[in-house]
């Protein structure tokens, strides 16, 4: 703005922001399908400009981080990480706005630069789960979102209980409201009813309900069957929540997934109403049709780390090397993603790159987000550098594209080079 000659006084405006600029040089990075030794990459002003051999070509302002990976942001589509944070234990509750900021702190130490959080609209009394509730979380990540200061890309996945009729138009208001422009929301498809899906066998849920709650398998049998029958009673509005979301899916509005199927038979059906994604298959058999189907695959990182489901069904590691998922993501352990990659490398169901995917672009195309997930020029610049240190990895740092903008979060946070690499 030029000042008015008729106000004097009057102020400029302040010069814009100098365009921000970061060359990482000497890392081994990890591109799409390889790894680059001795790589150079840069980033300007949120976007990677610049991937090479940095060779003898370094230029003085780079940053040496010879010894450590670099890879791209790690996505993460699904997160009930922030339900524990609000609520770490009974009767002990935080504010909302506290929660999202410090399990944002959690998810960015992970290497997480995009976080999709769980939001349960449900009345489950068991879970601490109310539509309240969940409005209560979908405002305060929106205030977070529209802060700027974010250290990392806060989003939603909107799950939805089939057999909740106070759910359903809630959910309906909530998708009405604006959200980031070009992709559509994640809405999660689920039945928790015991006797189908994650829980097809009701001894799963008998025995979680036993040390979970401390009954007597009597007890938590009886607890079980009445849990069966009140739902059973709803069961009506499954049919009439799924073909809702079904309409809005053709419309654009939103980007279904299908949680927990079990068989072919219900594949096929969430594929005939507009699902595009298979979250969690509990047996190969629905994996296999989801691929048949043309539709992506996630599977849960701690099923990967632990070797296998806690609740009976298909082990993660297994779909990984069958060619049967897409994408891995945390469920409720940020921290399960990268290290998921480096045991699958370890355990040879995955080349290091292959692995990285599962966690990077792999999620980003579950999210239908194609600007992140791989080092290369005109993709987002969200970046960590990790170490591998007794088989498991050590995240050293973790920048977002918005710390790389002038201005950027980054310009408050911290300055100077990561701490030591130790070399893989």
């Amino acid at each position: 703005m030029t000042p008015n000659p008729a106000a004097p006084n009057q102020a400029p405006d302040p010069p814009a922001p100098a365009p921000t600029r970061r060359i990482f040089a000497h890392a081994t990075a990890v591109l799409p399908g390889r790894l680059l030794e001795d790589a150079l990459v840069a980033v300007e002003d949120g976007v990677i400009t610049e991937v090479r051999a940095a060779g003898g070509r370094v230029p003085a302002e780079a940053e040496d981080v010879r010894g450590a990976l670099l890879l791209p942001g790690l996505v993460d589509t699904h997160s009930d990480g922030l339900e524990k944070e609000i609520a770490p234990r009974p009767g002990a509750r935080f504010d909302v706005d506290f929660a999202v900021g410090s399990f944002e702190g959690r998810v960015r130490a992970a290497g997480v630069t995009t976080v999709f959080h769980g939001i349960g609209y449900e009345v489950n009394v068991r879970k601490g789960r109310t539509v309240e509730g969940a409005e209560l979380i979908a405002d305060a990540l929106r205030r977070r979102g529209a802060g700027g200061r974010a250290l990392v890309d806060h989003r939603m996945l909107y799950r939805l209980d089939a057999r909740d009729p106070q759910a359903l138009p809630a959910l309906r208001a909530q998708l009405e409201r604006p959200g980031p422009a070009g992709t559509p929301p994640l809405v999660s498809f689920e039945d928790h009813t015991p006797g189908q899906g994650q829980y097809r066998d009701p001894a799963y849920f008998r025995r979680w309900l036993q040390g979970e709650e401390g009954l007597t398998e009597e007890e938590a049998q009886a607890r079980l069957e009445a849990m069966v029958a009140d739902r059973d009673t709803r069961e009506w509005h499954r049919p009439v929540a799924l073909r809702w979301l079904a309409g809005e899916a053709a419309a654009g509005r939103a980007r279904l997934l299908a949680h927990d199927p079990v068989t072919r038979a219900e594949v096929a059906d969430a594929r005939g109403h507009g699902v595009a994604v298979a979250e969690f298959p509990t047996t190969v058999e629905a994996a296999r049709a989801a691929r048949e189907l043309g539709m992506l695959i996630v599977a849960g990182a701690p099923n990967v780390l632990r070797g296998g489901s806690h609740s009976g069904n298909v082990a993660a590691a297994e779909l990984v090397a069958e060619g049967l998922v897409d994408a891995l993501s945390s469920d409720y352990l940020p921290s399960a993603l990268l290290a998921a990659v480096f045991l699958l490398e370890r355990a040879g169901a995955a080349t290091l790159p292959e692995a990285v995917r599962l966690v990077t672009a792999g999620a980003a195309g579950v999210a239908g987000l194609p600007d992140r997930g791989e080092i290369r020029p005109g993709a987002r610049g969200d970046l960590l550098l990790a170490t591998v240190d007794g088989g498991w990895p050590t995240v050293r740092r973790t920048l977002s594209a918005n710390d790389l903008t002038a201005g950027g979060a980054d310009a408050y946070a911290y300055s100077g080079r990561p701490a030591a690499a130790v070399a893989r």
